[in-house]
């Protein structure tokens, strides 16, 4: 009988034992399964919070000043005919080959249909080339003493001196001495933050418009890639004849 009530024991035990066992795993169970459903909720808490930054940061950006691609802004930099309707506006970057060689091409653009055409400089200085944004604050601030497209053609012209140069910043300040213009307010407009968010504005305006390289044109709000001057010559004159 004593022998009966301890197998009777061993046999609760185990059966204890296995009860507890299948509990402890159901617990587990459970816990493992809120552990995921927490860290689903944070996830989606915080992209939820992104997303709502990011809206609230758009909704609180300052207003860009510089036009769309298909029209002239009172602060656009625009040389030609400014009431004409073929309007070419070029997204640039100062220090990009690709720029350079275009340059002479719009310049010549710009001479020979100086009556039919306006042309817009645009700023768009890439990342990777490290004197792409002095050179903007030098043409930028040549502008407020009514020498920007002196200085424009000055810092294209003479790409290959500055561009990878270690000390850019005193040679466009030599340039700036070549135009005549006071130095000294110079030098303060270029590093001034008015000139800096200027540039960016009109970079941030190609990227709405879908600027991801440079030279990038656009002739009456329509993205053009002519490759010399004689397919420029051909766009613009059909856009000259669509808009008489």
């Amino acid at each position: 009988m004593d022998q009966e009530n301890q197998n009777l024991s061993q046999k609760e035990l185990y059966d204890l034992k296995h009860q507890e066992k299948e509990r402890q795993t159901k617990a587990n169970h459970r816990k493992s399964s809120t552990k995921r459903i927490l860290i689903w909720l944070v996830a989606l808490l915080t992209l939820g919070g992104a997303i709502f930054g990011m809206v609230k940061l758009a909704g609180n950006a300052p207003s860009n000043s510089t036009g769309p691609v298909d029209a002239v802004s009172a602060t656009d930099w625009a040389r030609g005919n400014k009431d004409s309707k073929a309007i070419l506006i070029e997204y640039s970057d100062f220090q990009c080959p690709a720029c350079g060689f275009y340059f002479p091409i719009v310049k010549k653009l710009t001479e020979d249909y100086q009556d039919k055409l306006v042309f817009v400089s645009r700023n768009f200085p890439l990342q990777q080339h490290a004197n792409a944004r002095p050179a903007a604050y030098a043409a930028e601030a040549a502008g407020k003493q009514g020498k920007y497209w002196e200085m424009h053609d000055l810092v294209f012209n003479n790409q290959s001196q500055w561009s990878g140069a270690p000390n850019a910043k005193e040679i466009f300040t030599d340039y700036a001495k070549s135009l005549n213009l006071n130095l000294e307010q110079f030098t303060n407009e270029a590093g001034s933050n008015a000139i800096k968010d200027r540039v960016d504005n009109d970079y941030q305006s190609g990227i709405r418009a879908g600027v991801n390289s440079t030279p990038t044109f656009f002739l009456n709000g329509k993205q053009i890639k002519p490759t010399n001057y004689d397919e420029f010559r051909n766009l613009i004159e059909q856009a000259i004849k669509a808009n008489p």
